[in-house]
């Protein structure tokens, strides 16, 4: 595995180039953080303190209710931010949990120190903001399939977007994901080419 800072410089330089000095200032605020397999970073009703980068391992984000509904809404591997970001930018309690699927490698940023970076230093605000918008462009991508698509085409979008993901993700949380039935998923992956 290589470094985690430079995969982060990496993914933050491809988002929006910034500055030498401005990522000098913001590749202080991130400090190392790991987590074992099948562990709940945040869950639900706090409030998400750090944005995450992810050096290793498989997280989702996902709903789970009192009636034990559970809806896998978002997974995050290396590289990527990570977290619960209604609740971090917000600074609301969250709705979701956040846990990890496998041991898990991460770099942390406290909100409180980003806030103040994103205030005094427009490139990191524009940075974020870039992000946040790619992160909701996905989103609304997703739900126009949840909406529209047939279980097959949802699936077949999956791996065009993801080809990789079969091997990263237990399928049943990806059959959750696309809202498929767990032996419909099974015959997708037997019947369509990979």
């Amino acid at each position: 595995m290589s470094e985690p800072f430079p995969q982060l410089k990496q993914l933050v330089f491809g988002i929006n180039p910034i500055s030498e000095d401005d990522w000098d200032e913001f590749s202080k605020l991130w400090k190392p953080f790991s987590s074992k397999r099948k562990e709940i970073i945040t869950a639900i009703g706090e409030r998400e303190k750090y944005l995450y980068f992810v050096a290793k391992g498989v997280q989702r984000v996902y709903y789970f209710d009192e009636q034990n509904r559970e809806a896998t809404l978002v997974f995050t591997y290396n590289p990527s931010f990570g977290g619960v970001l209604d609740s971090l930018l917000l600074q609301t309690e969250s709705r979701y949990f956040y846990e990890t699927l496998t041991p898990s490698v991460f770099l942390r940023a406290p909100f409180s120190e980003l806030q103040v970076l994103m205030q005094t230093r427009p490139a990191i605000e524009i940075l974020i903001r870039q992000g946040i918008t790619h992160t909701i462009s996905g989103l609304l991508t997703r739900l126009v399939e949840l909406q529209c698509y047939s279980s097959e085409e949802r699936f077949t979008q999956l791996l065009h977007r993801s080809p990789h993901i079969l091997q990263l993700v237990p399928h049943k949380y990806l059959a959750n994901y696309l809202g498929i039935d767990a032996t419909n998923f099974s015959k997708f992956i037997n019947k369509i080419k990979i």
